[in-house]
């Protein structure tokens, strides 16, 4: 059995946190005094032990009789006494003391016996040093250049290791508070400690006092785990090194893989163990299908030992755990939540995209129809690239022309076809190829190439799905169905098309849908036709926190430069960024990975070139409006939180995609 819990303290240390177990959950969280004390969570128990790690790796214990606070903390026991300590004994374990600053008395500090008051401002008041403590003057305390006191914690970092004091990442730090606080903590702190930056301003208010300074990003690059999907599962474990090269990956398998692949047939557990991009199509799609999906450092190593083994996987908020047990009798089924809107086929003519309207998802697919919904709604601030719908009516006529319908249902007749996953993909490759070899009638032809000339000039678009089997409530399909990228050419257009219909066959698609028990037969694919754009940064944002569904004030981004298909793809990290408009703070929780960057070909297609200069990819003011753009689209798409695809061009920001954003978490 390998059991493992995660080592959070990187992203995590706590401002005076009243807070549960379960608030802890990723990298990505950082819980801090000044949001939690709008929660209603429950205080640890009183007299909780406190606890240190000592240099041999072991944790001393005291209760709490310690003093209500102490103006200096000499000795390792000082700090142990006054601690708070989350998951005592765990790899979680994150000591902290709170702290003071009142510059009214001179710049007294109180290193606060943190058990005893939850929050700073719980401590100045019954201590009495300010009464009066109403809801703006709190807000002054983290606002005002002019402020009484500095709020901020002492955490003891187990993957520096080493003490960091930090602040609430929405706390307008100036450079003389910053210096003023850096000069008190240390004169009165008997061990050697660093500045913990948890926004940019603060890491932009460090550099200019010229302290040494550790970023939550250096710390979260640390961590040896992080759950991207939390949940339980049985299967049989397989170390995998290439998914393109194993054709018989079966629903039954919990996957073991190097890196996040580009696509995936349905499995019941991932695992990974190279960081990738949360908003990745694959880490998505694990979210739709409710699978226990993971980044473990060195998995491959970690788990040989089980590899063909039968095993139940359960990934939590800190951690996971791995046992062996006996091949079950019947597997269970995976839950059927997904049902197909009914398509209409009375809709035959091409439609331009600002003519959309949601509700026209019912012909065209809901990725075009949210797209028209966008095209009117967004100006100023961001616009939706001009482009048109190729509707279901016209797929389904030319699959009926060639006899594909009779043709699958042949083959799901077949029980090598129903049985065997190595005959599915051979058949599915089959067709596909006989789809994208046909020709369609050369006046359906013309009227494409008629639209594409009259409507775009005959410039690059890239040929996207828009299907009535993607981006549904219950099922994304993220990344199942092909888009052809930067189509400049007549014959490649036809073709591109032609791509796009036959992707209903990608055996990927087939499985998922298979898996989420969808008739093949009620499948149609609408074309999105959308100009190209030459986009100097794009990805994918996500209107809340992806982490933690309550916190809904934070828009959550991953970014690469160049095109976006390296984005949604996840083979390397990108860089991840957290706003919220609450504190108005921008934190950054990883850099992009990228050496090269994706972009357009004159004469068709994409090429790879090295990236230029600093790697950084997004700056705090594009990120806020970025979070402004995608608050317009939730409040445009029904209020509900939104998987958002987008690109930068200039000072432009361009929408190129809307789905619901899906959280599978059980």
């Amino acid at each position: 059995m390998i059991r493992y819990v995660h080592a959070a303290a990187a992203g995590l240390a706590l401002l005076a946190v009243i807070t549960s177990p379960i608030t802890l959950a990723q990298t990505a969280r950082k819980p801090s005094s000044y949001e939690e004390s709008k929660r209603q969570f429950l205080p640890p128990e009183s007299g909780a032990a406190s606890t240190e790690p000592n240099n041999g790796g072991t944790a001393a214990t005291t209760p709490n009789r310690a003093p209500a606070f102490l103006n200096q903390i000499r000795t390792q026991a000082d700090f142990q006494q006054l601690a708070r300590v989350y998951n005592t004994g765990t790899p979680l374990e994150i000591p902290h003391v709170i702290f003071v600053i009142d510059r009214k008395r001179n710049n007294r500090l109180y290193y606060i016996n943190t058990p005893r008051f939850d929050l700073h401002e719980n401590f100045v008041r019954q201590q009495g040093l300010q009464r009066n403590l109403d809801r703006a003057t709190l807000n002054a305390q983290y606002r005002s250049p002019n402020r009484r006191f500095l709020f901020g914690t002492i955490s003891w970092q187990r993957d520096l290791p080493g003490y960091t004091y930090e602040f609430w990442e929405g706390d307008r730090l100036t450079l003389d508070l910053l210096r003023l606080a850096d000069t008190t903590l240390r004169s009165a702190f008997y061990a050697p400690i660093r500045f913990k930056t948890n926004s940019t301003e603060h890491e932009h208010a460090a550099q200019l006092a010229s302290l040494p300074f550790v970023t939550q990003e250096a710390l979260i690059r640390e961590q040896s785990f992080l759950p991207l999907n939390e949940g339980r599962a049985q299967g049989k474990l397989r170390i995998i090194r290439s998914v393109e090269n194993t054709p018989d990956i079966a629903p039954t398998d919990i996957v073991v893989l190097d890196e996040v692949p580009i696509a995936l047939s349905p499995v019941a557990g991932l695992i990974t163990q190279r960081p990738s991009t949360v908003l990745s199509h694959v880490n998505l799609l694990a979210k739709g299908w409710r699978i226990p999906n993971a980044y473990v450092r060195d998995a491959v190593n970690t788990l040989r030992d089980y590899d063909g083994q039968w095993v139940e996987l359960s990934v939590t908020h800190n951690g996971y755990d791995l046992q062996r047990i006996a091949q079950p009798q019947t597997p269970a089924p995976k839950p059927v939540n997904a049902t197909l809107p009914k398509p209409d086929l009375t809709v035959k003519a091409i439609k331009p995209l600002a003519g959309l309207k949601t509700r026209d998802s019912r012909f065209c697919g809901v990725k075009a129809a949210n797209l028209g919904a966008l095209s009117s709604a967004l100006a100023p601030a961001a616009s939706v690239p001009d482009g048109f719908c190729i509707p279901f009516a016209q797929y389904a006529a030319f699959m009926h022309k060639l006899g594909v319908p009779e043709r699958v249902a042949a083959l799901e007749q077949r029980p090598d076809f129903i049985n065997d996953a190595t005959v599915r993909r051979a058949e599915l490759a089959s067709l596909r190829q006989d789809i994208i070899q046909a020709r369609p009638d050369p006046a359906l032809i013309a009227t494409w190439q008629q639209r594409w000339q009259s409507q775009l000039q005959g410039r690059g678009v890239f040929v996207r799905s828009s299907s009535n089997s993607e981006d549904l409530p219950g099922f994304s399909g993220a990344g199942l169905y092909t888009t052809v990228p930067n189509v400049t050419q007549a014959d490649a257009f036809t073709q591109a098309v032609l791509t796009v219909w036959a992707s209903v066959y990608n055996f990927e698609a087939y499985e998922a849908r298979r898996a989420a028990g969808m008739p093949h037969d009620s499948v149609v694919m609408g074309v999105l036709v959308q100009l190209a754009a030459a986009s100097d940064s794009s990805g994918v944002m996500i209107t809340r926190d992806p982490f933690d569904a309550s916190r809904r004030y934070i828009t959550y981004l991953s970014a690469k430069r160049g095109l976006g298909i390296k984005v949604v793809e996840g083979k390397r990290q990108a860089e991840q960024v957290m706003y919220s408009s609450w504190s108005k703070a921008v934190q950054v929780l990883s850099r992009s990975a990228e050496d090269t960057q994706l972009v357009a070909n004159a004469s068709g297609g994409v090429r790879e070139v090295p990236i230029q200069g600093e790697r950084q990819v997004l700056n705090d003011a594009l990120i806020v409006r970025l979070a402004a753009v995608g608050k317009q689209i939730k409040q445009r798409l029904g209020n509900v939180d939104q998987d958002i695809e987008w690109a930068v061009q200039g000072d432009k920001i361009l929408i190129l995609q809307a789905r619901p954003y899906i959280d599978g978490r059980r």
